[in-house]
């Protein structure tokens, strides 16, 4: 259990994006144009989505992972965002002459959302700094699972160390991926781990992976909760609580930024995925991505009064 009084530290490793947000009635017919009601320019990426989480809900979040050119805007404007938020940027990298992701995302009604996005290939050329400065008081390690490649070696290190590495999966993952093994929480989405499995079911798919790797396992369904296997290998389910959606872009990134503070706060699985559900589907009411994430005083409320 982390010492009353003593915000855990939390080091989020991912790639952060630029997020140009759309809200439109419905999606275009291809070749078509479709005005928007509404406009909205936020920081994104899945690890940034859950730092910005972790920090509302009273962690200190550190933040790692490459950015682009110091003098194209897209940086600066993210790095603004993520100073707001309270989180430490000491160890963004900055790499010459690249550009930072942006993405475009047009938002429907019912809260889906379709995106498109550019990667510069070149950010996966990255050299993050020496793990002795990255995992200094760090009591868990949450990383996007497309940044193994540059990021691996770091998170087996913190292992060694004793400290959690959660993955939040958001494509399929090659079972030969080191993040697999490596990771102490695996946190898919439910299409990913059929895909990663290739089993066309959730429960089967996570006993399959449960043969490959000693992590946790849940996958997440959306507004059908969560399903995880626990220290039997019996499967376990985590409703979701029923909201309103207006705008789902960043839940999943939410949910897992608030499933590693509870976890590094001392809070068991089946604690933890309640109060990242909670989370999750606060945020779901509301418009900004995962700059909707709530406060933990909303989280608490909504756990004790129900939605």
């Amino acid at each position: 259990m982390v010492p009353s009084g003593i915000a855990p530290r939390i080091l989020c490793i991912g790639i952060p994006v630029r997020d140009l947000t759309f809200r439109v009635e419905a999606l275009p017919e291809r070749g078509s144009k479709a005005n928007a009601s509404h406009l909205a320019e936020i920081c994104g990426g899945n690890a940034l989505n859950a730092a910005i989480a972790i920090s509302r809900l009273g962690g200190r979040v550190a933040f790692a992972g490459p950015m682009g050119d110091a003098r194209e805007t897209s940086s600066g404007f993210i790095l603004e965002r993520m100073e707001a938020e309270g989180i430490d940027t000491t160890h963004v990298v900055r790499m010459p002459g690249l550009t930072t992701p942006v993405s475009a995302i047009m938002i429907e009604p019912s809260g889906e959302r379709t995106l498109t996005i550019y990667r510069d290939p070149g950010l996966w050329t990255v050299k993050l700094p020496d793990a002795d400065e990255l995992l200094a008081d760090c009591r868990a390690v949450l990383i996007e699972s497309r940044c193994g490649a540059f990021a691996t070696s770091l998170c087996t290190e913190a292992r060694r160390r004793g400290i959690a590495v959660i993955v939040g999966v958001d494509r399929p993952m090659a079972l030969q991926d080191g993040l697999l093994t490596t990771a102490s929480h695996l946190l898919f989405a439910s299409e990913q781990v059929q895909e990663t499995a290739d089993i066309a079911d959730d429960g089967e798919a996570l006993k399959r992976l449960a043969g490959l790797t000693p992590a946790f396992l849940a996958a997440t369904r959306g507004p059908r909760g969560t399903i995880w296997l626990n220290e039997e290998g019996e499967l376990e389910e985590t409703p979701a609580f029923p909201v309103q959606a207006v705008d789902t872009l960043g839940a999943g990134d939410v949910f897992h930024g608030a499933f590693t503070l509870g976890l590094a706060e001392g809070k068991g699985a089946r604690e933890a995925l309640r109060f990242a559900a909670a989370a999750a589907a606060l945020k779901c009411t509301r418009h900004g991505g995962g700059q909707a994430a709530p406060q933990r005083i909303e989280v608490e409320g909504f756990l004790q009064d129900g939605p």
